[in-house]
């Protein structure tokens, strides 16, 4: 181990893999260690065994539930957009060939204590029941101008300057009522809070396009792919990536102590003795404590179930978003669902998760507006965890650390974080111009 590295990555979750994967395809000499004896960090997978373990504090799981192998059970888990920044990281690095996506079968909102299906286009304005007849229409209105508009078409335009005016100002001019204003914010453009209103419109635009575009790809229910076996396959894939380039991994090394010089900048990490000297160190928040600031909480339940979600077309994989404004809250609340038939369960099996950004200490209370969603569940598991940013600067002590994964059940803040590290770290931006069509997935099953 005693040798020098560009970067030496300590943890191995998601965003740690994909940043050492990303690093040693542009030709760094990269050292991935991780304190576990497993992949995937705070994002691991787990089967029925080692939850029970983990929130019931024994191993002896009811016969009822199945087969504990048959069970691949996502920690943070996550769908992705289908044409987002993720599959084109995936793509750019050729890592879509270790997985297999499913395309998800349902993307609703809740709204005025009801699910809905979201719309994305202006055809699915007019059949919605979200809003009402001329709702419907205006609405419509306003998806044709999102549909129609390019950026570097004057016309498509209609005489806006997306990156002056705001989204509040682009939507009083199509009338929108404010239910409908909701669901389009949160549910399709997937702002997390209402600041994007009084922010230039283009990156609401922006987001709408990536929906409706994501949507038309795989002519599923929804946006989203996801992998079969689920994310757990996600972080090995990477470490492979990593190692036909040249990258080392060491799983179960305990401490992993980041060595500072004199001027403070990390100069290499101590394990059982031995340390690997480096220029730059990547990490998750837990290997550097004092370098991070807890920022909020999230709370989370995790639920087995022998059926889909009421009123969600008997999808056997679905996201619902419950905006803030719908729950009298200071935050969204996120359901995702996902079944035997993305094999993360036995055959009749559902995986529900319900998460919020928590606002008490009782997450059983707090997330009763999504569980109440459910339906009969067989099991649930409530947990709360701190989330963490970092607050260091990079230029001073070469430690560039993650932030811990938020209470959204899609992975496009997720992306973002990678990226802006990736270019800190390189001073370079990631090219994500690819061809998507490298990336399939399989349809939706026929309930």
């Amino acid at each position: 181990m005693d040798e020098e590295y560009d970067v030496i990555v300590l943890g191995t979750g998601l965003k740690e893999c994909i940043l050492s994967g990303l690093l040693s395809v542009d030709g760094l000499k990269v050292l991935h260690m991780d304190r576990n004896d497993y992949y995937g960090g705070e994002s691991t997978s787990l089967n029925l065994t080692k939850i029970w373990k983990r929130f019931k504090g024994s191993e002896t799981t009811p016969d009822h539930l199945g087969v504990s192998k048959e069970y691949n059970v996502d920690m943070v888990p996550k769908f992705m957009m289908a044409n987002g920044a993720l599959v084109r990281v995936l793509i750019r690095t050729s890592v879509t060939k270790y997985l297999n996506f499913k395309a998800v079968d349902g993307s609703f909102v809740y709204n005025n204590g009801k699910i809905h299906k979201v719309p994305a286009t202006d055809v699915e304005a007019l059949k919605s029941n979200l809003m009402g007849l001329f709702e419907k229409r205006r609405a419509r209105k306003f998806f044709i101008y999102v549909q129609d508009y390019e950026e570097d078409d004057g016309k498509s335009h209609e005489g806006l300057d997306l990156h002056k005016v705001t989204t509040r100002e682009v939507i009083s001019k199509y009338g929108l009522e404010d239910d409908t204003v909701d669901f389009i914010g949160h549910a399709l453009a997937l702002h997390r809070d209402d600041n994007y209103l009084d922010e230039p419109a283009i990156d609401t635009v922006k987001r709408m396009k990536l929906y409706a575009e994501s949507l038309a790809r795989f002519q599923g229910g929804s946006p989203y792919i996801y992998p079969l076996y689920g994310l757990g396959e996600l972080p090995q894939a990477f470490a492979r990536l990593s190692a036909v380039y040249g990258g080392t991994y060491m799983l179960n090394k305990p401490e992993c102590k980041v060595e500072f010089d004199e001027s403070g900048k990390a100069v290499g990490v101590t394990s059982e003795g031995e340390t690997a000297k480096c220029k730059k160190v990547v990490c998750d928040p837990s290997y550097l404590p004092d370098k991070v600031k807890k920022v909020g909480r999230v709370a989370r339940a995790i639920c087995i179930m022998k059926h889909p979600i009421p009123d969600t077309k008997d999808s056997h994989s679905v996201q619902i978003i419950l905006p803030k404004k719908q729950l009298k809250r200071k935050s969204d609340m996120y359901v995702f669902c996902c079944s035997y038939a993305h094999n993360v369960a036995p055959k009749g099996k559902f995986i529900a998760f319900v998460s919020t950004e928590a606002e008490t200490d009782k997450p059983e209370i707090e997330l009763k507006p999504g569980i109440d969603l459910l339906g009969p569940v067989e099991e649930t598991f409530f947990d709360i965890y701190d989330r963490y940013e970092p607050a260091n600067n990079p230029e001073e002590d070469s430690c560039f650390v993650t932030n811990s994964y938020d209470a959204t059940t899609h992975f496009e803040t997720t992306v973002k974080d990678v990226l802006a590290l990736y270019s800190k770290i390189t001073g370079k931006e990631l090219d994500l111009s690819v061809d998507l069509n490298a990336a399939s997935a399989g349809e939706p099953d026929a309930a």
